[in-house]
């Protein structure tokens, strides 16, 4: 469960954008979004690797490696 005090004088907006973050952090939302549909798990490590691969191209466009 998140918690968020509101602090004096702090306006509502400005809580509930800190609320929003702690809300996105958890990955509640992603997770649900993920459980709806049923993918094999050779779909999601293919998924991984093809993301991982792609990180690396940019790394090393960067420089960072």
């Amino acid at each position: 469960m998140i918690i968020i005090n509101v602090k004096e004088n702090e306006s509502i907006d400005r809580a509930l954008k800190r609320f929003k973050k702690k809300f996105e952090k958890t990955g509640v939302l992603k997770e649900l979004r993920a459980r709806k549909q049923f993918n094999k798990p050779s779909v999601i490590r293919r998924d991984e690797l093809i993301k991982a691969k792609y990180k690396e191209k940019i790394m090393r466009e960067r420089g960072g490696f």
